[in-house]
């Protein structure tokens, strides 16, 4: 099990982890090695993540969401498929956790009073700074 916070645990065998040639510099290591990781996680078909946690986790995938449901990190930024697998684990790990956070839903409030008489003052004092720059009546 992965421990992502004090409440929340991932089973390791819901997360699938395939290996493919990373592209980029490496010289001849590149074409002989399969280092990049490609991790995939099923939002949708995991017990252990709770339905409000799932949605908030598939809008922040993003365009790494399949239709299915699956998330699907690569990982190439290292040299090694160790540090790759880790470096895609830890992602993953951190996605879930920003998706336990629950948004603070924001409460309507009214302005003071004072702020709305101050708002009214300054539209005054601008519509009289605006009609001093008009021409008045021609004068001979």
């Amino acid at each position: 099990m992965i421990q992502i916070n004090n409440w929340l645990s991932v089973d390791e065998k819901e997360i699938i982890e395939t290996f493919q040639r990373a592209s980029g510099p490496g010289g001849q290591n590149v074409n002989k090695v399969s280092s990049a990781v490609q991790l995939r996680f099923d939002v949708d078909q995991s017990p252990n993540l709770p339905p409000d946690v799932a949605e908030r986790l598939k809008k922040l995938g993003g365009r790494r969401m399949t239709n299915d449901g699956v998330l699907v990190l690569n990982a190439q930024r290292f040299r090694t498929q160790e540090r790759n697998r880790a470096d895609a684990l830890e992602r993953l790990i951190e996605l879930i956790r920003e998706a336990c956070i629950r948004p603070v839903l924001r409460r309507a409030t009214r302005p003071t009073l004072g702020s709305q008489r101050r708002r009214v003052d300054e539209k005054k004092i601008r519509s009289k700074v605006k009609s001093l720059r008009q021409k008045g009546p021609e004068r001979d």
